[in-house]
This record gives C-alpha cells, sequence and structure tokens, in this order.
C-alpha cells in the first residue's frame, strides 16, 4: 500500500488542482479514498465538466479486475450499500464478462461516486449479452435496434456505473467511420429525440476515438450520447458553449504528464443535449495502462 508520502504527494496535486477551481477538498472525505488504494499503482486523473465547476472528480484506474471496486468501496466505508440493481450490477458483469482492469471515480467533496470496468480491447462484446444480465437497465434491451442500426451493437468495449445517480454508460471503440459523418451525427441524436448539434460539435465527432451512451433504470430512453475526443485546447469547444471563468483557470493551468503537440492532454466529451463537456487531464499514468494504450498508441 501507500506510504505516507506518497498519500500527501497525491493529496497534495489534489488541492492545488481542486485551488484552480475556488474549490477546498474534504480532507475527510479523501484521506480515506487515499488511505485505501496502492497509489503508486495507480492511474490517476482530475476530471472537470463545463456543466458544473463545483467538485473535483478524481480517477483511479488500473485497479485488479478480479477484484468489484464498488463492493470493496462499501467494506472500506467509502460507498454506501444499495438494494437498487445498480448494487448488482458490477457483480453480474464480472460474472459474465471478461474484464481487464477496473477504475472508480470520486469527488473531493462529494465521495466515491462511478466504476469503470474496461473490457478486452481485442475481445470487443456483444450489448445483447449485457441486456440479458437480469441486473441491467432494461432501457438497453428496449434500444439495442438503435445500437444495431449504427453498427455498435458488438463494439462493447467499457461499461461505468454512477452509484449516486443511478445511470450506466456503455462505451464502444471501433465504431464504424459513418457514425463520426455528420449526417450520420444528426441522424444519431433525431433518433435519441436530442437537439440539432452545432456545426463544431459535429466536426470534433469526426475525430472522435470512441462513442458512448447513458441510460437509466427509470426511463426506457437513451439519455445521452457522448463522442469523446482529444481536444488540447479549451478554444476548440464548439462557440455556443459558454465556459465558467474557473474551467478556463483549470484547463490553462492544471498539470498533466503526456503532452500532445506541446500542450496539456484533455480528454473532452461531447455530449448532445447541451454540448456540456468533461475536461481530463492526467497527472500519473503508466505507460503500461489501458489509457496509456488507447491515448498513445499501441506501443505506449
Amino acid at each position: 500500500m501507500a506510504t505516507a508520502d506518497e498519500r500527501e504527494r497525491i493529496y497534495s496535486a489534489i488541492e492545488e488542482t481542486a485551488g484552480l477551481l475556488d474549490i477546498t477538498p474534504s480532507r475527510e472525505t479523501v484521506w480515506p479514498i487515499l488511505n485505501t488504494y496502492d497509489l503508486p499503482s495507480v492511474v490517476v486523473a482530475f476530471r472537470v465538466t463545463t456543466k458544473s465547476a463545483d467538485d473535483l472528480d478524481c480517477r483511479f484506474t488500473a485497479l485488479p479486475g478480479d477484484v468489484n471496486p464498488y463492493t470493496y468501496a462499501v467494506s472500506k466505508g467509502l460507498a454506501e450499500a444499495t438494494d437498487h440493481p445498480v448494487g448488482r450490477l458490477l457483480d453480474d458483469v464480472m460474472e459474465q464478462f471478461p474484464i481487464v482492469t477496473h477504475g472508480v471515480d470520486f469527488g473531493v467533496i462529494g465521495g466515491f461516486k462511478k466504476t469503470w470496468t474496461f473490457l478486452p480491447l481485442n475481445n470487443l462484446q456483444k450489448l445483447s449479452h449485457l441486456a440479458e444480465i437480469p441486473s441491467m437497465a432494461p432501457s438497453l434491451a428496449e434500444n439495442l435496434d438503435f445500437y444495431a442500426r449504427y453498427g455498435l451493437d458488438d463494439k462493447l468495449s467499457m461499461i461505468g456505473i454512477d452509484y449516486p445517480s443511478r445511470t450506466v454508460n456503455v462505451y464502444f471503440v471501433g465504431a464504424p467511420d459513418k457514425c463520426r459523418e455528420p449526417e450520420t451525427v444528426r441522424a444519431m441524436l433525431r433518433d435519441l429525440g436530442l437537439p440539432e448539434p452545432s456545426e463544431q460539435l459535429l466536426r470534433m465527432a469526426q475525430q472522435a476515438i470512441g462513442i458512448y451512451t447513458t441510460l437509466t433504470w427509470d426511463s426506457p430512453k437513451i439519455q445521452r450520447i457522448t463522442f469523446a475526443t482529444m481536444v488540447p485546447d479549451l478554444k476548440e469547444l464548439p462557440q455556443r458553449t459558454a465556459v465558467d471563468p474557473r474551467i478556463e483557470k483549470f484547463a490553462t493551468n492544471v498539470g498533466h504528464t503526456y503532452d500532445i503537440a506541446g500542450k496539456g492532454l484533455y480528454n473532452v466529451a461531447s455530449y448532445s443535449g447541451g454540448e456540456y463537456f468533461k475536461l481530463q487531464t492526467y497527472y500519473q499514468l503508466s505507460p503500461g495502462s489501458v489509457e496509456a494504450k488507447g491515448l498513445l498508441g499501441p506501443d505506449a
């Protein structure tokens, strides 16, 4: 496990990064999390959304694939147990799918939020298999035709579960090129009852390295669709997006591990239905991690 010095190093980075957003981390919330994980071996990323800059999310990935990170967090007092199907979903996924590794998200104020489960990139899975799991949100099965229509039904690469919000994300890599074309993007959004995208978002979607959708147990509809695009400069976001000055300060000053074209690495996820974005930067990124392979190429 991490030494006291290693925990202090990560906490100092969290404190400095949160300060860019005028956020003061809750040590009572963050310190138990830092005591729980083997910090030298995890990937550490910081995330913020343009929709709200009231919390800073930290992401730890490269966690063991054979340990359920949600039930582990519950056992350590970091997360609350629930009788809702969201609390059983990851156990069921781990029984049915090959798992490479997991990740967790926590807010420096709000605490434990999400798990992320990475599937083998060389063995992408079928959505129909996931839809058969009893604890899965029924909305996935109700929308299988949508995914098949756009060639996404056999490209499942990752599953994200948000416990407080009771939502689930399904991620796709290797999507057909047509999924990035403006007319197809427009058609996808129309099918989901989402607003017309801006021209700049359409240009960003053409560069997307992944696509994902968000579902819930409470509605039959797909809640949103995201085109995840690497954007090294905040100025490349669509002009219609009003950015909080705190976000600009974060984007300009946050530390990062890797450079692309001499600028900090930001993972900007373009959400339809309002076009808000998540900016992510890596504080600690292992060259052999899933993220490094996906972001920097197969030789990373």
